[in-house]
């Protein structure tokens, strides 16, 4: 157990540390969205987005000044809160400090993003779904927890709707069979109450903003082509796999195959992880995995499926988040379950562990060094009211060369772009200052230009 407990404080350490040696330093457009949010409150401005993130920013940022370092030490707290509870409740310790070396929570820990709350409160929801199904006491005090976190999940991410819909869904699907069991009642007394609560805040977003989710904000949709339904196909897919998340962004042929390649490993890890799900007859917490299943496909298919009808980008990690946390925290708890030695599972989780780390470096750069350059420059711009990247057609390649098989390939980082670089930092200084995608804003002299800033 001392080498988990070790490999916890690395995991601590270098998920907090590493963005500050990223160009760009976790910092995405998403990320100005939920930092302008935060900068309104208590008089939010749009329901776009969830309050939830943007909230628990703001208190952050109550002792960092800064939105930035607010994003850092709520990431810091979200990481140590779980793996400290997992320690001291004894609730899965081992298989709770594997998921940190897996894709998605190295992922979503890594930046400024909603995914961190979301799947922070879904470790809790986990916890307290997994003592309702022990059949422990206190049920309906679980079955209360369970309905905060799911709620809190909710006000991260409106997606969150969809986890409740697949616990329903389970719950339907299960009744004949769950109706005699002694936590039956408190399963349904969840569904109430996380009913009535997230009805609770769709009304207060009619009331407040004239929409339940921010509907009229959102872009209409767009003509999807073969190509990109084939993509979010292969990124549905890779929700089964715990490490391996690459998904070039061209189109091409090479990047197509190599996609494909991946599906096929994704076929194995699936056909394997079944193997794992099957032996769960045999455990007392069999509906568990069920429902852990259950939430991972719903959650997956409802999520690309509404990205049809809006505009969010395609399937991948971060949208696959949920569904793939939950099969790889299932297939975790059962392979300790049926396994007496951990070496297999330890060692590829730290390869991989490993290669996320280095992955993650692969355009290196010194976030602070870049925002101490634009920071004096902010106070010429007070007056602004919008931020645009004028700078897209500026575009830095980076050369990656193999010398074993004496190639090399060319790749253009979107978020570490000179213009991408200003627009996040200056952003994230000055949130107020609300970036647009598009340069639509008539009046240009309330627009801060990206051009206008310099970097030495």
């Amino acid at each position: 157990m001392m080498k988990y407990k070790i490999l916890s404080v690395i995991i601590l350490v270098i998920y907090f540390f590493q963005t500050l040696f990223v160009s760009y330093g976790g910092v995405g457009s998403d990320s100005l969205s939920y930092f302008g949010i935060a900068s309104d409150l208590p008089k939010p401005q749009t329901d776009l987005f969830p309050l939830g993130y943007p909230f628990l920013l703001r208190m952050a940022h109550f002792f960092t000044k800064d939105y930035f370092w607010a994003s850092k030490l709520l990431n810091f707290i979200f990481t140590g809160t779980i793996l400290l509870f997992s320690w001291q409740k004894k609730f899965y310790f081992r298989e709770t400090v594997l998921l940190f070396t897996g894709k998605t929570f190295y992922f979503v820990f890594f930046g400024a993003m909603s995914e961190a709350p979301f799947i922070f409160f879904m470790y809790f929801l986990f916890y307290f779904l997994h003592e309702i199904f022990s059949g422990k006491k206190n049920l309906y005090l679980n079955a209360l927890g369970g309905s905060l976190v799911l709620l809190c999940m909710f006000a991260s991410r409106y997606s969150g709707i969809y986890i409740y819909l697949s616990i329903l869904l389970f719950t339907i699907l299960t009744f004949f069979k769950l109706k005699d069991k002694a936590y039956f009642k408190a399963l349904l007394f969840f569904l109430v109450v996380s009913g009535v609560e997230i009805g609770g805040y769709l009304l207060f977003n009619y009331l407040y903003f004239g929409s339940f989710t921010g509907e009229n904000l959102r872009g209409k949709p767009v003509f999807v082509s073969y190509i990109y339904v084939v993509r979010d196909f292969l990124g549905l897919a890779n929700a089964v796999d715990p490490f391996i998340g690459i998904k070039p962004a061209s189109n091409s042929w090479g990047s197509i195959a190599f996609q494909c390649i991946v599906f096929i490993l994704d076929v194995f890890i699936l056909l394997y992880l079944i193997k794992y799900y099957k032996k769960a007859k045999e455990t007392s917490l069999h509906y568990f995995h069920i429902l852990l299943w259950t939430m991972a496909a719903v959650y997956g298919v409802a999520v690309m499926i509404s990205g049809y009808f809006q505009q969010i980008e395609e399937m991948g990690v971060r949208l696959m988040a949920a569904s793939n946390v939950c099969l790889f925290f299932s297939f975790l708890i059962l392979y300790f379950q049926r396994n007496s030695s951990d070496k297999m599972v330890w060692r590829v989780s730290c390869f991989f562990f490993i290669f996320l780390v280095i992955y993650g470096m692969k355009d290196p750069g010194n976030y602070l060094a870049n925002k101490k350059q634009i920071e004096p420059q902010m106070s010429k711009f007070k007056d602004k009211t919008y931020l645009y990247n004028d700078e897209k057609n500026l575009v830095t390649t980076a050369t990656y060369h193999f010398p074993i098989i004496n190639r090399s390939f060319k790749y253009n980082h979107t978020n570490s772009q000179k213009g991408k670089l200003k627009e996040s930092i200056a952003g994230t200084l000055n949130p107020q200052i609300k970036w647009v995608k598009y340069d639509t804003v008539k009046d240009r002299s309330k627009v801060l230009y990206t051009s206008q800033l310099n970097f030495d």
